[in-house]
């Protein structure tokens, strides 16, 4: 009986489909973008230069928060430009440069930073024995000229003007011919020739000042060493042109224009103001 039982055999396909079957479509996919990009780097290679800074700005900073490539602040990361809203930043990178000195711990207390109305103030003061100059002269002392190399290094990467002043105290000059107004614009001139040749660019400072004692720091005590001092000021910088632009202070008061009317061409604005308003000095 068992041997007259047909014997069955199931033969079973083998194959791919239902779990490899698009493994090649990932991989074509991965050819087309590896494709795309070269196409993509041999344009750039053969762009302009306005074209590749564009497009690496995009990369460094794909939310566009940052200074724009094509507007009156070109330029990236290092160019790092002083603005009212950065100042902590500029403060904590200049005091992190300093601390680098071999003689910080003695100079801390001669140097302050302040924000102004002009920008970042920074403030190099005497002492009694003479910090960065010597007494009643234009020559840096070695700490003078080391701290103004390590600023210049450091503000030279900004895109920022810088303006340079000298200040003295009251005690009168003994020689006839040459006085504080003198040794005051000596000594800025003397900070920033230093300055110029350690990282500032050859425009980038647009002020040298000498005041004297005209601006003394204590002036209930005019001949405090405190009162000797130099100052440089980090202006500051306007973020875009359109921002400039946009500003309602750029636009002349509509008050100030002539009326016109159908029947006769508009007449030129006439260069005296309303009674009630006074000419911009």
């Amino acid at each position: 009986m068992d041997k007259s039982r047909p014997i069955i055999i199931i033969k079973k396909k083998g194959g791919h489909g239902g779990h490899h079957g698009g493994a090649w479509k990932v991989a074509y996919a991965d050819f087309v973008t590896a494709m795309m990009a070269l196409f993509i780097v041999l344009w750039l290679l053969n762009s302009s230069k306005q074209i590749q800074e564009a497009v690496g700005g995009y990369f460094k900073d794909p939310t566009g928060t940052s200074k724009k490539v094509g507007s009156n602040m070109v330029g990236t990361g290092e160019n790092f430009s002083l603005t009212r809203d950065n100042m902590t930043k500029l403060k904590e990178q200049l005091q992190q440069a300093m601390r680098q000195m071999t003689d910080f711990e003695k100079l801390k207390s001669h140097i302050e930073m302040t924000v102004t109305t002009e920008g970042l103030r920074i403030e190099l003061s005497e002492s009694a024995s003479g910090t960065f100059f010597d007494s009643g002269s234009a020559k840096l002392k070695g700490d003078g000229n080391e701290m103004l190399i390590t600023l210049a290094q450091e503000l030279g990467k900004l895109p920022n003007k810088l303006s340079i002043e000298g200040h003295t105290d009251s005690q009168p000059y003994s020689t006839p011919n040459y006085g504080n107004w003198e040794l005051s614009s000596d000594r800025a001139n003397a900070a920033r020739r230093v300055m110029q040749a350690n990282g500032v660019g050859p425009g980038q400072v647009t002020q040298v000042r000498g005041f004297a004692d005209q601006r003394l720091r204590k002036p209930d005590a005019p001949l405090d060493p405190a009162n000797r001092r130099i100052s440089l000021i980090v202006q500051y910088i306007i973020k875009d042109r359109d921002e400039e632009d946009a500003k309602p202070g750029d636009q002349k008061p509509e008050t100030l224009k002539a009326p016109s009317t159908p029947e006769t061409p508009a007449a030129k604005p006439s260069p005296a103001v309303p009674e009630n308003q006074t000419p911009k000095r």
